[in-house]
């Protein structure tokens, strides 16, 4: 017969929801994160100039700000890019070494003052707590209340971009009636986080578990399932992406990405949307997978889609 810390101990081995390499929940309760990585601190990036500082936006979230060196080299105001990580809604923030690095890439060659949101993650925090977040920290950005976004961030050019369950954000936000007045010059959605029930091009024709599962884990009021406007945003019934705050679109999909088919159905019903003037530019990077930029930002795949995402934001 088992003692009650053996069954205890049994509890504990067994897995209750396998979202690996994400996230696995053991029936005990523990919580284990495989490829969560540790923080780094912010200061002057020794590869591009860009400096950075955090910034507490509340008790549970806060902000990494990044001033590029051409900041300083004149009186010129700089784009401000408000980016948000991804990671399914469970893992990721905006102090790991991979976003850390990615931000200080993209302040520098933009040029813009870049701002990285950190957003409290499920299950401990389940959504809308990620929306929530985001949305605080983009009303903090307009508000321009920093310093550095006083000085030198052109309200004019607010732009938002994201990587998979931050792509999905952006359009969260870029839906959110309390956005819509705003005025924000441009999205970029990083091979975003879309899912839904009826496979669409070459998505997988069984069930796709991890997405599904995933998402309602992560969204336990989902309505509908993977066809909840949040995941789904051209399933029957969802808002019409005319409704989109902002004056353009990218959309940036990975040929080796299951997810590259909602991102290109997203840029499609987005430009039929937005009628004669859509705005919207899909980019597809060939041979390479889901957010592989943050793997091996020093490839030339990387390095392409940055000088495109640098392109969308700096151009008129």
């Amino acid at each position: 017969m088992m003692s009650g810390a053996e069954a205890a101990a049994g509890d504990d081995d067994e897995v209750v929801h396998d979202f690996a390499p994400l996230l696995l929940v053991y029936r005990s309760g523990r919580l284990e994160r495989p490829i969560a990585m540790p923080p780094v601190p912010p200061g002057v990036d020794a590869a591009t100039g860009a400096a950075s500082r955090d910034v507490a936006l509340s008790p549970h979230s806060f902000a990494r700000l990044y001033l590029p060196p051409a900041a300083s080299e004149g009186s010129t105001r700089l784009p401000v890019v408000v980016y948000f990580h991804g990671g399914g809604f469970v893992i990721g923030s905006a102090a790991s070494a991979a976003y850390h690095r990615c931000l200080n890439d993209l302040a520098a060659a933009c040029p813009a003052v870049a701002v990285s949101v950190d957003y409290r993650l499920a299950p401990e925090h389940p959504l809308p707590a990620a929306y929530e977040d985001s949305l605080a920290a983009l009303e903090w950005v307009l508000a321009a209340a920093d310093p550095w976004l006083a000085a030198h961030g052109d309200p004019a050019r607010v732009f938002l971009a994201g990587d998979s369950a931050g792509g999905n954000i952006c359009h969260h936000l870029a839906m959110h009636p309390g956005v819509r007045g705003a005025g924000l010059r441009g999205v970029v959605l990083i091979h975003p986080w879309f899912w839904g029930r009826e496979p669409v091009g070459g998505e997988p024709r069984g069930p796709a578990k991890m997405q599904k599962g995933l998402w309602e884990f992560v969204c336990p009021g989902a309505v509908g399932g993977e066809d909840d406007p949040r995941m789904n945003p051209t399933a029957p019934g969802a808002p019409g992406l005319e409704g989109l705050a902002c004056g353009k679109v990218m959309v940036c999909v990975a040929e080796g990405d299951v997810l590259r088919w909602r991102g290109k159905l997203y840029a499609e019903a987005a430009a039929r949307a937005r009628g004669a003037d859509p705005r919207v530019e899909l980019f597809e990077s060939e041979g390479v997978g889901h957010v592989f930029y943050l793997l091996e930002p020093a490839t030339e795949k990387a390095r392409e889609l940055l000088d495109r995402i640098a392109a969308f934001v700096s151009a008129e």
